[in-house]
């Protein structure tokens, strides 16, 4: 399986690019120059300097270690500027799209903390109300028992004072 190192013709994926010191992707292009000597169609990494502090950025990687041009043609341009930023235009809205769907996640994830935590507390409530519900039937079943035995007690004393 040949990958795009193998293929001079070939544009890596935006992924396996490296990134410059302004903390782009780097822009793919063949040098033509003579100098330095044995590096005349040589593919390398380079800043597209896409920055807005109109700094120039010296950022280079060489793809190719040794020329390639005596084993095969020498490619002129492998990648425009209108392909780079195109691929970085695209780049950019897949990080942005997966961004979203993290925070969708994200969200999705605290709402359903949130739910249960309400729920929990919610069950927690109930119950007290149950325990405090028991609790007052008890005191009131209590109290009606006492104040009959009370009222009977003193229904019979009074029956016995009068008669």
């Amino acid at each position: 399986m040949s990958t795009w190192r193998d293929d001079r013709n070939a544009i890596p994926p935006w992924n396996e690019r490296p990134k410059c010191h302004c903390g782009f992707r780097t822009w793919l292009q063949v040098w033509d120059e003579p100098l330095p000597q044995g590096k005349k169609g040589c593919r390398f990494f380079k800043c597209a300097d896409i920055d807005d502090d109109f700094k120039a950025c010296t950022f280079m990687q060489w793809v190719d270690t040794r020329p390639l041009g005596a084993v095969r043609p020498i490619p002129e341009q492998v990648e425009n500027k209108s392909q780079y930023y195109a691929r970085l235009t695209q780049a950019r809205e897949e990080a942005c799209l997966a961004r979203e769907e993290h925070e969708r996640r994200v969200r999705q994830q605290q709402i359903r903390a949130a739910l249960k935590i309400q729920e929990e507390q919610f069950q927690a409530r109930e119950a007290d109300l149950k325990r405090e519900e028991e609790k007052q039937k008890h005191r009131y079943k209590e109290a009606g028992q006492s104040s009959t035995t009370d009222g009977r007690k003193g229904k019979e004393k009074f029956l016995r004072f009068t008669q």
